[in-house]
């Protein structure tokens, strides 16, 4: 019988794509984070979507606090960054204020209608969801925001 080709999990599709070249297109809407695992001490890098802002990079965690890396960022806040054909060290600080968490969301609601609008509505919100149902969902988020050394 023939073996079975594992397709790659869509984070390490990212990663691939990323280290074959593909850094600049990718890096349009998904960075790499690199954390020290909170356990093994070891590097451990993922696939997140931003939104850079003056110069910060904002990175929310739609399972939040539960997520590894955000455990791991809340363990030591020193990251490091690959987007597009960038790659810098930073400093993440964990966001866990709703307000803020949600005025995130609707910046990522403006420059980005049709996905946000669809993760959404897979969450049992309306497409376009009023602020207060905003700081409803956001209570369960997380949001980091990295300051780029130097």
């Amino acid at each position: 019988m023939p073996e079975k080709f594992n397709f790659p999990t869509p984070n390490r599709f990212i990663k691939l794509l990323y280290s074959i070249g593909f850094g600049p297109l990718i890096g349009k809407m998904v960075l790499l984070l690199k954390t020290k695992g909170r356990k093994t001490g070891l590097p451990r890098v993922t696939p997140l979507q931003y939104e850079e802002i003056e110069g910060l990079y904002y990175v929310g965690s739609m399972r939040g606090s539960k997520s590894d890396w955000f455990r791991n960022v809340i363990n030591n806040p020193y990251v490091e960054v690959r987007v597009g054909s960038k790659q810098f060290e930073g400093m993440a600080e964990p966001i866990s204020d709703t307000s803020r968490i949600a005025d995130f969301l609707e910046l990522r609601i403006r420059r980005h209608p049709k996905v946000m609008g669809m993760i959404f509505q897979i969450e049992g919100l309306p497409s376009k969801p009023k602020r207060d149902q905003l700081e409803t969902y956001a209570k369960n988020l997380s949001m980091v925001i990295i300051r780029p050394k130097g």
